[in-house]
């Protein structure tokens, strides 16, 4: 299947840092903060995983003033980025970032600090294993508020499928990277584990730009 890539897409790399995941997080911001207009509550918290740059955070903040927000990731490195996101948009709703590995339980945050409305992670499956699901389910069913919801972003296959021809090909081309881990991960498989820890699939949000899906996840 022919590869057709957009002629300003840098090459793929998942470094939160580098060009490839500005480009993309550019490109699906406003897809991602019309929908979360619709999920997301007026008040309360919402933590972000994988925050990455800090891109989607500091770009949804001041949709949301009324909304803490407060991001994680694994690497440290990426702080620096975050906090300077934050201080060019004048974001006072976002907090300095947190270290949360979604693979070590001991960095998971403690329920009885504080509990979420929302938590949300975005682009993160295709360059990670499914296993990560594990973390994520674990990390809502510890500090996600019972009615709040888990948001999760990106391209995905669907009972083994894929729903488009871009997504297949797109497939095959982070596969053609043979990078372990890396390519679509079928919804079914997300949400099989996330069931183990009581977190299920609510609501599958397709027909969006780019053929990608916001799955909405809560407490069974």
């Amino acid at each position: 299947m022919a590869v057709t890539i957009p002629a300003d897409r840098p090459n793929i790399d998942p470094y939160p840092l580098s060009p490839y995941v500005a480009w993309a997080g550019n490109r699906n911001r406003d897809t991602i903060l019309k929908v979360f207009g619709d999920l997301f509550p007026k008040t309360g918290d919402a933590l972000e995983l994988a925050s990455g740059s800090g891109m989607h955070i500091n770009y949804f903040a001041p949709h949301f003033p009324q909304l803490r927000f407060q991001p994680s990731d694994y690497n440290p490195e990426v702080f620096d980025a975050i906090k300077a996101k934050r201080a060019e948009a004048g974001n006072a709703n976002v907090a300095d970032p947190i270290a949360i590995d979604l693979t070590n339980a001991e960095t998971w945050p403690d329920p009885k600090d504080r509990l979420y409305d929302a938590i949300f992670v975005i682009n993160l499956f295709q360059v990670a294993p499914v296993a990560i699901i594990d973390g994520i389910a674990q990390v809502a069913a510890r500090v996600l508020k019972d009615d709040g919801l888990l948001a999760i972003y990106g391209p995905f296959k669907v009972e083994g499928q894929y729903t488009t021809e871009s997504n297949a090909a797109f497939d095959q081309e982070i596969l053609a990277a043979k990078v372990p881990e890396w390519g679509l991960k079928d919804v079914k498989d997300l949400e099989k584990a996330a069931n183990k820890h009581g977190v299920v699939l609510k609501r599958r949000v397709d027909s969006l730009p780019c053929n990608n899906f916001i799955l909405v996840f809560g407490k069974a």
